[in-house]
Formats: C-alpha cells, structure tokens, sequence
C-alpha cells in the first residue's frame, strides 16, 4: 500500500468556506451551551455542513445532515410530509420548517437547520432565482425565514450558507443573553 500526503496549496491556509462567516463564534457558542445542530440542505448540497466542519473542533457540535436536492428526499431522508410537498412545494416555509424538525430529530440534535429554495439559473415552481426558505428548530423555538437572494448560484448557495449561520448563531446566543 502506498501512503501519499498533500498539503494543498500554499495559498490556502484556511478553509475558505468559514471566510466572512461567524463560524468559529457558532461552534464555540453551541459547546459553551452544550449543544449540537444537525443540517438538512437542499440547495446548498451540504455546504452548511461543510462550513462549520472547517472549524477545529467542530466534531463535538455538528452532528451530521442529509443532503436533500431531490423533492422525494425531502421525505424520505428530512421528514417532510407528503402532503406538504404536493400542496406547498419543495421550495416553502412550511417544507424548510419540517426539514429544520426533521434533521434535529434524526440526528439527535438540538438545533436542527434547513435550507431549501432556488439558486438558478431558472426559476423553480414560480419562484424565482434567489428564493430561500431557511428553517430553524431548536429547544423550544422554530422559526423559518423567506430570503431573497441576489447574484449567481454559487453566491446565493454561500450566501444562504452564511445567513444560516449567523441566524443559528443568534439562537444559540439570545436566550443566555436574555437570561444574563
């Protein structure tokens, strides 16, 4: 057996996807509060995922996730309901709000986060280019939030990626805040 080691390139001395991100104040916040998130991702095809692994020590908080990029995934792997994806659609807040249940849940996880929407370049189910639905679940909160997204796929997918974080970032954070 061969054994090859590769360094990367010079250039790269961080993970380029924790860049312009409050990534390493998410995973420290979730392991002062002892807790884990989990992701269900749809257009960022485990981008979140992969972002808060790029930060040292990300394997006490980050549980897993399901990439869930085809509609019947969304129920099978993210627990979706049937229902909810014929009437609604894969891009919906109600459809990023069982995704968010569905990952905390079957990872076991506290906070679970979802991103579904449409990152282009043609519109999807009537919704246009830039639509994201970012679903949140966590103890004793679930929210969702519309997104309208500007620029070319791989920025609407980062910066759906970004947004995530900083929002589950402000859950981790608001109720020690409120409470100290």
């Amino acid at each position: 057996m061969t054994t090859a080691a590769y360094d990367g390139p010079a250039s790269v001395r961080t993970d380029p996807l924790v860049v312009d991100a409050p990534v390493a104040e998410l995973v420290q916040a979730l392991g002062l509060a002892g807790q884990t998130v989990a992701t269900a991702e749809s257009l960022t095809a485990g981008l979140l995922s992969a972002t808060i692994a790029g930060v040292p020590g990300a394997s006490a908080v980050l549980r897993g996730g399901v990439v869930v990029y085809a509609t019947e995934l969304k129920h099978s792997l993210g627990g979706v309901s049937a229902e909810v994806l014929q009437t609604e659609g894969p891009v919906a807040a109600s459809t990023a709000e069982q995704l968010a249940v569905g990952a905390r849940t079957r990872c076991g996880a506290d906070w679970g986060v979802a991103l579904t929407g449409v990152a282009g370049p043609d519109t999807q189910d009537g919704h246009p280019v830039g639509t994201v639905f970012l679903g949140l679940a966590g103890p004793g909160h679930t929210e969702v939030m519309r997104l309208k997204l500007l620029g070319d796929r791989w920025t609407i997918r980062i910066s759906a990626t970004h947004i995530a974080v900083q929002e589950l970032l402000r859950c981790v954070q608001g109720p020690a805040e409120a409470g100290g």
